[in-house]
């Protein structure tokens, strides 16, 4: 079992402890994540004029939007792996089917060159005796 991490982090200029069973880097990335939203919102004047609710529930929604859009984005990759995969089914199978194919054609080629072998061999014999017969006569 994973053991539970204590990291200290500073987010928006205040100190905490985040506890986790993640690793102190990726608990650092959330901070660093936290930070750079508080960042973003900074820039806009209007930010420094609200109350401190209204800036924490623009913070949720901003960050509920960040999960929600990369939801989907992970949605549509697995819809295009899947697509991907499926595509990669038709391609093998379609590949198994051509060289069944390929072996069957062989066969049939190995059958013709055998059938033509021996045709020559029976031309080789009947000029033989076609010109055993002219030598007889």
């Amino acid at each position: 079992m994973k053991e539970l991490n204590d990291v200290e982090v500073i987010i928006n200029n205040k100190r905490y402890t985040l506890c986790g069973y993640e690793s102190d880097a990726y608990l650092q990335m959330v901070a660093s994540y936290i930070n750079d939203k508080y960042d973003l919102f900074k820039q806009q004047d209007s930010y420094a004029r609200l109350e401190t609710d209204i800036k924490n529930t623009l913070m949720q929604i901003n960050i509920a939007d960040d999960y929600f859009k990369e939801k989907e984005k992970v949605r549509t990759l697995e819809d295009e792996l899947e697509a991907k995969n499926n595509e990669l089914f038709d391609i093998k199978h379609e590949v198994i089917s051509l060289q069944t194919k390929l072996d069957e054609l062989k066969k049939e080629l190995d059958k013709e060159k055998e059938d033509s072998i021996e045709a020559q061999k029976q031309i080789v014999k009947l000029e033989t005796e076609l010109k055993e017969r002219e030598h007889k006569k």
